[in-house]
């Protein structure tokens, strides 16, 4: 790192370091300079001139935003020929803004001191408050690298407007909201609650997905939500959000929340006390307390804390390993990432992503489901950075790669084992590195062997771009891999995963600082899941349950023998309720994957139950059918701890209070429960106590206490009122970082990047799985596969933006014909010419559009791609409480296509 460097502002000496602006020196010491455009999350502009300085030696008046210091400096930002110039700069700024600021929705954060475009959803453009700053365009493009919005020309003015036509529906916008929390004045601002003023503001961490995105809560003086604004200093999300955390967290004190149990009485939910609820809950369970015929289903949002609590109660007090979370839909998703490499997680942090080499993103719509994990890659797309897509799907990121592979469902394993058989055929392996750290591949190499051209050409993927990606990874510094498993067959998907790791340990991209492999969890709090045991195949610490060593610490800490019996995760469980083996089940939060099919007919399943108890917020599909409803607290409202994807655990502390509710979090009702069954072992002064335990019997998380975690927080220096700073900046006091494990003791640093060391056994282990295809599940009625898919974007597409007449708010809608794409060979069998009107039926959908035959498409493969936009409006227009839960995935189905032409 270069020395730092002395200069002088406003008499002030500042010790600074070569390279950066003087505006930035100016903040990071405190000294007080005026500006508008400048915000810290991206690069300098220049654009309002606010920050205007003087140079000893220097000539004319340059922005101090775009000045770089040098060393011996001398700068005046309050001279009065500055400070006449400044005050120039601002009345031309005025001369065009509204006088009306005592009544702005804004004031009280303009920088400064209607008619509104208001027909996109989420949120509003007044352009009459716009200041040309520039801020939103840079946002767009610099930070989420969508370039929706823009500026424009009109009378030889300059303007901020969308990038194509009137509506941001038009641009690609993906409503993350990030040009909202730039924006100094009030020009862009959220739809709902426009004109309520924050009474408070408190920090939570969103549950909408694992990437554990800080948010700060506005709350007016009734304590009710109105808007949410992303965390600034937030390691895991650097100040961005989605569509999700923005516009989806209204929610959490909603007037529709539980606010007292419910018990069913005569077949009618009907109102009661806790202790009515509870001593009926406790009656019913006791029982099944030998360990038949129960099963504990958790909510993939609750704390660690509470995840530990659950899989103990379980396990010790009901006698039984059946206890899962509702977001394990893909419980195969890391047993063979820990299997090849030794930890089931993420190797390194999501901002990573931005300085790899190259980057594999493998069967995961990124941009909806994590879309804060997009954002970094996105940024190195744009930088230059190779990004390499496997999908069937047209999603997002297939704009940006360098190279998309479609390979036919089902054909996933054998198309990245011939990934793998080039870079050892052609020698692009580290072999000095793997000789040290990962003998024993030549098992692997053997298993390669079967991959022939036949089975090449299954895959539908061209060699060439099969060779490629091979050259494209094994020859990048430090490349990435990101992966879900998105409609890959479950009879594939741990090979899958086995050879991804493989990938990632043969080419030595793991153990580095901005490779490394990511696994995409579902589900807010997955990890903290596997790391407590709340899954029914692992032990608190991720041991395996049937590990002799591991079985025997947990016995040991709890004073009792585990059950061994056979485990069933959700979707056994379910199976389970279905033919009666499992009678009663208490469930907490009520997942959407038990209304979308995850889980095969969830609601259905759970009506057969003799007895069942939901714990949740709403009154939502499983609580209508159960015979007990207990209100639950929203993560906004609990203290604990959750685990992002990347392995932070983060601290959570009650950001707002519900009035008039009774709810209680599912750790106080396992307790409560626990007390009544004479179940010992589970009474807790507070949740860090149960952190201090869980820390006692998790290597991991040995080092880890709220006391710890308070450590680990930074103070941040907040401005007075006469030193205004960017808008998400005014809401930031601490720093939070949390620790990202392995972290076994208190003198543990935290853990960014894994095996820099080496590997947890000493050697890593390459699999060598079996490369085969799985049949497609077709059939005579539905001969064909159907692989939808949404983007922001299409600009070769024609386009209309009408006002939906339906919705009472106004909103635009899009229209369009959709186009169905397919092979010219399926067309020539099913009788279908380019252009027909066509119906794609599914069993669980039917969609008409326009047939677009194209050789690009595989054969047996029905494709669609629809706009992001048309979803965003459905989700603004939903009268769903919690809408945002419940976005539908893009899932590949068997279909037929049947000609409309008459």
């Amino acid at each position: 790192m270069p020395d730092d460097i002395i200069i002088s502002i406003d008499g002030v000496e500042i010790r600074t370091q070569p390279g950066k602006m003087v505006l930035e020196a100016a903040i990071e010491s405190g000294v007080y300079v005026p500006y508008l455009c400048y915000h810290s999350g991206m690069k300098p502009f220049g654009a309002c001139r606010m920050c205007v300085v003087a140079v000893e030696g220097g000539r004319g008046f340059p922005a101090a935003c775009t000045l770089p210091v040098a060393d011996g400096m001398t700068i005046w930002s309050d001279t009065p020929d500055v400070t006449e110039l400044r005050r120039s700069v601002m009345e031309m700024l005025i001369a065009e803004h509204p006088n009306g600021c005592l009544t702005c929705h804004r004031v009280d954060i303009c920088g400064p001191s209607d008619v509104c475009l208001r027909h996109d959803p989420f949120y509003d453009r007044d352009l009459n408050l716009c200041i040309t700053c520039g801020r939103c365009v840079r946002a767009c493009e610099e930070v989420r690298g969508d370039n929706a919005i823009c500026f424009t020309e009109r009378s030889g003015n300059a303007l901020v407007g969308t990038s194509f036509g009137t509506s941001l529906l038009e641009s690609g916008c993906e409503f993350c909201g990030a040009c909202i929390d730039v924006c100094p004045v009030g020009a862009l601002t959220e739809r709902d609650n426009k004109w309520e003023k924050p009474a408070s503001v408190e920090r939570t961490v969103c549950t909408h997905c694992p990437v554990g995105c800080q948010i700060n809560l506005e709350q007016n003086e009734q304590g009710r939500v109105i808007r949410a604004v992303p965390e600034f200093n937030s390691p895991a999300n650097h100040g961005q959000a989605c569509y999700k955390g923005k516009f989806g967290l209204s929610h959490i004190t909603s007037s529709q929340r539980l606010r007292r149990p419910l018990i069913r009485r005569n077949g009618q939910l009907e109102p009661a006390t806790w202790d009515e609820a509870l001593d009926l809950v406790a009656e019913k369970l006791r029982p099944h307390q030998n360990g038949a015929g129960f099963g504990l289903i958790t909510a993939a949002d609750s704390t660690n804390e509470e995840l530990y609590l659950a899989q103990k109660f379980a396990r010790l007090g009901m006698n039984t390993n059946n206890v899962d979370h509702s977001g394990n839909t893909q419980p195969t998703l890391v047993s063979g990432l820990e299997d090849v490499l030794g930890y089931p997680g993420a190797s390194n942090s999501i901002w990573d992503l931005a300085k790899a080499g190259c980057i594999l993103v493998f069967n995961t719509n990124l941009t909806e489901s994590h879309n804060v994990v997009g954002v970094p890659i996105k940024q190195a797309a744009q930088a230059g950075t190779p990004l390499i897509v496997i999908d069937i799907r047209e999603v997002e990121l297939t704009r940006y790669a360098d190279l998309w592979l479609r390979p036919i469902p089902g054909s996933e394993l054998v198309l990245i084992g011939a990934i793998l058989k080039t870079i050892i055929d052609e020698g692009l392996t580290d072999s000095e590195w793997l000789a040290q750290y990962a003998e024993g591949h030549d098992t692997l190499a053997y298993e390669l062997e079967r991959i022939d051209d036949a089975a090449i050409a299954a895959t539908g993927v061209p060699p060439d771009d099969i060779v490629r990606a091979a050259h494209l990874f094994a020859s990048a510094n430090e490349a990435a891999i990101v992966y879900g498993l998105d409609n890959v067959p479950d009879a594939i998907a741990t090979d899958c995963v086995v050879a991804l790791a493989d990938l990632a340990l043969l080419t030595h991209n793991v153990g580095n600082a901005n490779g490394g492999i990511f696994p995409m969890r579902q589900g807010a709090n997955g990890q903290g899941a596997t790391d407590v045991g709340c899954t029914p195949y692992r032990l608190p610490g991720g041991g395996p349950l049937h590990d002799d060593e591991h079985r025997a610490a947990v016995e040991a800490a709890w004073g009792i023998t585990l059950p061994s019996q056979t485990s069933r995760g959700t979707a056994s469980m379910l199976q389970s309720a279905a033919d009666g083996t499992i009678q009663t089940m208490l469930l907490i939060g009520d997942s959407n994957n038990f209304a979308s099919g995850a889980f095969g007919h969830g609601i259905d399943t759970l009506e057969r139950l003799d007895f069942l108890v939901v714990a949740e917020s709403f009154l939502t599909p499983a609580a209508q059918v159960a015979d007990v409803v207990l209100p639950r607290s929203t993560f906004a409202e609990k203290h604990g701890t959750f685990t992002n994807l990347e392995r932070r655990i983060q601290r959570v502390r009650p950001s707002v209070t519900v009035r008039n509710n009774d709810a209680m979090p599912e750790g106080w009702v396992l307790t409560q429960l626990a007390q009544r069954l004479n179940i010992p072992g589970i009474d807790y002064s507070d949740p860090s106590a149960v952190m201090d335990e869980l820390a006692a019997i998790t290597v991991n998380y040995g080092g880890v206490s709220y006391a710890r975690l308070a450590a680990e927080s930074t103070l941040v220096m907040k401005t007075g009122v006469d030193a205004p700073r960017p808008t998400q900046l005014l809401y930031t006091t601490r720093e939070e970082r949390g620790i990202q494990w392995p972290c076994p003791s208190a003198d543990s640093p935290s853990s960014p990047a894994l095996y820099r060391d080496g590997f947890p056994s000493g050697t890593a282990e390459p699999g060598a799985p079996y490369f085969h295809i799985v049949d497609p599940p077709t059939d005579a009625h539905r001969p064909a596969l159907y692989a939808p898919g949404r983007v922001l974007l299409q600009r070769d597409r024609d386009m209309t933006i009408e006002p939906d007449g339906i919705s009472s708010n106004g909103l635009n809608r899009i229209v369009r014909d959709e186009l169905v794409q397919l092979n010219p060979a399926n067309a020539v069998e099913w009788g279908i010419a380019d252009g027909d009107p066509v119906a794609v039926e599914t069993p669980r959908h039917r969609l008409t559009g326009v047939a677009s035959i194209d050789t690009r498409i595989p054969i047996g493969i029905v494709a669609t791609t629809t706009l992001f936009g048309q979803l965003a409006i459905e989700l603004q227009m939903s009268e769903d409480i919690n809408p945002m839960a419940r976005v539908p995935g893009l899932d590949v189905e068997p279909c037929a296509v049947v000609s409309l032409v008459t």
